[in-house]
């Protein structure tokens, strides 16, 4: 089969693209309520999963407390738009990245000098500590925790949320695949004390990678905050809203752009159907315990790593085919078995 050309795979791509866009941009009008709902929720966790993807799979950073950041964009939203404030709802989501952005650089500053676990460690105390002081203080509503004004209009969540998701990669595409900065963020992962002889500042290269790993869940935890109406500190700063965005990240492929997304899409759907046929229970805990396991064994590169272009697949269809010619008898070698006396 012959190969296509780099304008022809240009054109497959755009068209590709024009068609995503096509399809979901017209969603609401006809997949109904109830698939609204559920894909505004797949267009949120795309982008959280690619914000814990910047800090864990490029930058190299075990983080357990990317949810402090979402819970921080949740309750500056809330906050602002209560009556005695009276804010506009777009004007709440920028405040609450700068908000996240700045709580990042102060944490950033001691933490990212710690590896490994001390560094997973301190994020999750992090958010530990967000999640009980949101439980206390009484202009967060406490643990009772505080309302939102209600929006019924479905299709208005599904559209923010998916242009904040689409945003989220454009940007993200931009800096990390297609700028020095994404080539810095690699090599402080890969070899720090080689990117520091290389004259890269690796202590603002970190900073910078969680800045921006920090900002993109505060705006989601802003939508989705006015989505829900109400939120306390179970709801926006529990623990397992960041173990998800590992699981998604890591299930779709870790380092990789589109590698969140195809986790995120797959996991949310899969939870979603879950819930809807045996109700709320632990079992999709160990569903997700095993498919982690699966994609760790068979799919270290995540399901990403199934798509006809990615290195590993073309290293396989190289070792087939390898393995094929070897097989395969020399052109006027006569065979044995299987002949007639």
């Amino acid at each position: 089969m012959k190969a296509l050309s780099s304008r022809q795979k240009l054109i497959v791509r755009a068209a590709i693209l024009l068609a995503l866009a096509l399809l979901l941009g017209t969603l609401p009008l006809w997949a109904g309520d109830y698939w609204t709902r559920i894909w505004t929720g797949v267009a949120m966790w795309t982008g959280l999963a690619l914000s814990w993807n910047i800090i864990g799979g490029y930058a190299g950073y075990i983080s357990f407390g990317q949810v402090a950041f979402f819970g921080v964009g949740a309750y500056t939203t809330a906050l602002l738009m209560q009556p005695s404030h009276h804010w506009n709802f777009f004007l709440t989501l920028p405040v609450g990245a700068a908000a996240a952005g700045l709580l990042a650089l102060i944490v950033g500053w001691p933490s990212l000098r710690l590896r490994g676990a001390y560094f997973a460690i301190a994020t999750w105390a992090l958010a530990e500590a967000l999640a009980q002081l949101a439980g206390v203080f009484g202009f967060t509503g406490g643990s009772f925790g505080i309302s939102t004004p209600a929006n019924p209009s479905t299709s208005f969540f599904y559209y923010i949320m998916l242009i904040a998701a689409a945003i989220t990669y454009a940007v993200a595409w931009g800096l990390l695949e297609r700028s020095r900065f994404g080539l810095e963020v690699k090599a402080v992962r890969d070899h720090q004390t080689a990117a520091q002889s290389l004259g890269i500042n690796t202590t603002l290269v970190k900073q910078q990678a969680l800045l921006l790993s920090a900002v993109i869940p505060a705006v989601f935890g802003g939508i989705d905050a006015y989505w829900i109406t109400f939120i306390n500190p179970q709801s926006v700063l529990a623990g397992d809203i960041t173990d998800q965005m590992v699981v998604m990240a890591l299930v779709g492929g870790l380092g990789t752009i589109w590698g969140p997304a195809l986790g995120a899409i797959a996991l949310y759907l899969v939870n979603t159907w879950f819930n809807a046929t045996f109700g709320s229970t632990t079992g999709y805990i160990a569903m997700v315990g095993g498919l982690v396991a699966i994609v760790v064994l068979f799919l270290p590169d995540g399901i990403i790593g199934l798509l006809p272009q990615t290195r590993r697949l073309r290293l396989v269809r190289q070792l087939l085919y390898r393995s094929g010619r070897s097989l395969r008898p020399e052109r006027g070698t006569p065979q044995t078995g299987g002949e007639r006396p």
